[in-house]
């Protein structure tokens, strides 16, 4: 024997250990060699029977044992009985199977290429002649040796050492027993060997609940999807021209049983999936259920990327909840964080002793807001574990769109940097980049690979084309956050309505910028946490008045161009702000006037799903026509909103004073009766009941640019929306 080798071995740094463990042929004999740390003894038997077959010899008292046998009596797979004291351990032999990795593969994840990641990296249960198994893989290109430390080797860091792939950087072993529900993670030594701190996988399907850390074997391959229904027909409702109205969840705080004590997946879903049918919502929104550590990051702080949070359940329970809400006609969205990961020793800073996932210089490669790491963009093997992730969630788990989370920061080298804070590109300027290359070839993987999914930026900025193609210098997402909108229009609400005049143009300046992207108007959870208030305790006014402007901006919203987005909560009009760790008030749900909110919000999702002209012609400009844009001295505004056809439009009046207006005149393309379809001043809605009888016919003198108008009557602190009646 190669001494050198034990040393390697001893220290954790052997990179070949099938040139010292398992089977050697010897002539006619063969030399079994085994790794037992702490062991009394060790005897061979066949893997199916208890008859010993071989002692083994103890070569050294760190545990490494010896055997010779002739190769005739040595069946094609065995075990080892290690004896620790009074206590006996049965395992098979993880060097009696070669690496098995394929050499297009290696190739593939060498250059950062490799489409599918995930079916390669990993620990993934799968049989070897006939034994029934997990094959670990993991990328940690610097390191001087790898081991998979487990359950199965009472965590001993150096009794399972991986087999190195050259060149590749990918470490391998197949550990025979292990299993569904089997602990690991990675003990790894850094270029001159030493230990570093475990890893969780990077690429591990599940984890431990926190604050256990741990990677868990998750196998992914026992789910017989039955969404085929959804999966088929779900392109024509993520379209541009589709009704999109999304319910953004907090899995953790929407509803409890109990203080502290989380619902399942299953129960989640059980109650969840009614409320969003009744309430009329298309899709859901998760905000992020990758694994993470910390409860108050709110999942914004992920480690692993690849594994659905065990708060909630196991992968496969998470599995059945995206198929629950599929087969009742929803989608699912999923909140996705790419642009940075948290320094917890456990994670992927440096995870082979080297800047592997991240910059090495802080001003590229640390976050100043969140104390986060930034991924190194410029890296090719980064780019491919972010893309392939991203497929991960949308083929493995049939997700039907990602909500990219802080693209902003990923495209300015000084986000949120001082002057000396940063490092510019090489053009001297502050775009990264590479982050844009990034997000291009992640939503070009999208589109064209994975039929009908939708992609979403949370982009804060004016940077031009976020939802263009790619071909045309976009960045290539489906959709984009208008957070201008929403910040306006929140600004102007906020407003005591005498004031309201002033800042008119704040509800109206969004139009002007309207079809430059395609937007979804968010009204998410960062708008009622950090002491900004809830919703409605952003609006002026008695409680009375609260309840009408925040209907009245429901119904503003919800005839505005762009798709919507409402966080829970909202769609009752919960007085507090948001609290992660607690339920949301569902007494207040069940108390007018909150449960007058929750039926607007529903019948208005129902309308704008039934309208067309609320949806079809979202990001064309011929599909919006101001009709009165000007009348802020009223506090009214009016405009037009139309179909593809343009055969049905759709009248929107919002009336954001105290005041009612009667018979005010409004001029309209078609001569006719008009149905009001809605008035968020409604009583049924918790209104004063101003209205126009159902309907109103027009009469026959030039408003406004037409050659009719409708005489109307607008109630105080409203919205209300017409359509001309069939003929």
């Amino acid at each position: 024997m190669d001494r050198t080798l034990i040393h390697q071995l001893n220290a954790g740094t052997l990179s070949d250990p099938f040139a010292l463990l398992g089977r050697h042929v010897d002539g006619a004999e063969t030399i079994i060699r085994t790794f037992k740390p702490g062991a009394d003894r060790v005897e061979l038997i066949r893997a199916r029977g208890k008859k010993t077959i071989l002692e083994l010899t103890r070569l050294s008292d760190d545990g490494l044992f010896e055997g010779r046998i002739k190769t005739s009596k040595l069946g094609q797979q065995n075990d080892y009985i290690a004896h620790y004291g009074t206590l006996r351990h049965r395992s098979g032999d993880p060097y009696a199977y070669s690496p098995d990795i394929g050499d297009l593969d290696l190739h593939l994840l060498t250059e950062g290429r490799h489409q599918h990641l995930y079916r390669v990296l990993g620990a993934h249960v799968m049989e070897r002649g006939g034994v029934s198994g997990t094959r670990f893989a993991v990328w940690a290109p610097n390191a001087s040796g790898v081991a998979v430390v487990a359950d199965f080797n009472a965590w001993h860091g150096t009794q399972h050492p991986m087999q190195s792939r050259g060149g590749s950087g990918i470490w391998e072993l197949f550990v025979p027993g292990a299993g569904e529900g089997t602990t690991y993670k990675y003990a790894i030594r850094d270029a001159a060997g030493h230990q570093l701190p475990y890893k969780s996988d990077p690429v591990g399907f599940g984890a431990e609940l926190r604050p256990h850390s741990a990677s868990v074997v998750r196998d992914l391959s026992g789910h017989h999807w039955s969404d085929k229904k959804w999966m088929e027909s779900r392109a024509p409702k993520q379209r541009r021209d589709a009704p999109i109205s999304v319910y953004e969840v907090h899995l953790g705080s929407w509803q409890r049983d109990e203080p502290h004590h989380y619902l399942s997946y299953a129960e989640i879903a059980k109650r969840l999936i009614p409320y969003v049918k009744e309430h009329g919502f298309t899709h859901i929104e998760l905000m992020p259920i990758t694994e993470h550590p910390f409860d108050g990051s709110w999942g914004y702080q992920p480690i692993g990327l690849f594994a659905p949070t065990s708060r909630f359940g196991t992968p496969s329970e998470f599995r059945a909840f995206v198929e629950a809400f599929h087969k009742a006609d929803i989608g699912v969205l999923l909140d996705w964080v790419p642009a940075h990961f948290p320094s917890d020793e456990h994670g992927l800073g440096q995870f082979d002793g080297t800047y592997m996932y991240e910059h090495a210089d802080p001003k590229q490669g640390f976050h100043p807001d969140w104390n986060t790491l930034i991924f190194n963009f410029g890296r090719q093997e980064v780019v491919n574990y972010l893309i392939s992730n991203a497929r991960f969630w949308l083929e493995e788990y049939h997700l039907d769109g990602l909500r990219v989370d802080a693209v902003a920061s990923m495209l300015y080298l000084d986000y949120s940097r001082e002057e000396g804070e940063w490092i510019p590109n090489a053009d001297g300027g502050n775009q990264n980049w590479d982050a844009v290359r990034f997000l291009q070839a992640m939503n070009r993987d999208a589109y064209l690979t994975l039929d009908g999914v939708m992609t979403v930026a949370e982009e804060s900025t004016a940077w031009p084309g976020v939802s263009q193609p790619t071909d045309n210098d976009g960045l290539g997402f489906g959709y984009k956050w208008n957070m201008g909108w929403m910040n306006d229009t929140l600004e102007y609400m906020h407003e005591d309505p005498i004031n309201r005049r002033y800042h008119h143009h704040k509800m109206t300046f969004g139009i002007d910028y309207a079809f430059s992207e395609n937007y979804l108007l968010p009204l998410s959870h960062d708008e009622v946490v950090h002491g900004k208030g809830s919703l409605i305790s952003k609006m002026p006014g008695d409680d009375w008045q609260k309840f009408a402007n925040l209907r009245a901006y429901y119904g503003f919203m919800w005839a505005h161009p762009g798709k919507k987005l409402l966080f829970m909560g909202c769609e009752f009009a919960q007085w507090g702000e948001w609290k992660a760790d607690d339920q949301l008030s569902w007494d207040q749900a069940q108390s007018e006037p909150h449960e007058q909110v929750s039926k607007l919000v529903s019948d208005i999702n129902h309308r704008y799903r039934d309208i067309a002209a609320l949806h079809e012609l979202d990001f064309d400009p011929s599909g919006f026509e101001w009709v009165e844009g000007g009348a802020q001295a009223d506090n009214v505004m009016a405009f037009l909103r139309w179909d593809a056809a343009r055969s049905k439009p759709l009248l929107c009046v919002c009336n954001f004073s105290p005041v009612p207006r009667m018979d005010y005149r409004i001029g309209v393309p078609n001569a006719g009766r008009w149905v009001e379809v809605l008035n968020t001043d409604a009583n049924h809605y918790g209104g004063s009941g101003v209205g126009n009888l159902g309907a109103r016919d027009t009469m026959a003198e030039d408003w406004h640019g037409h050659p009719q108008h409708l005489q109307i009557n607008l109630p105080p602190l409203s919205t209300v929306w017409f359509t001309p009646k069939a003929s």
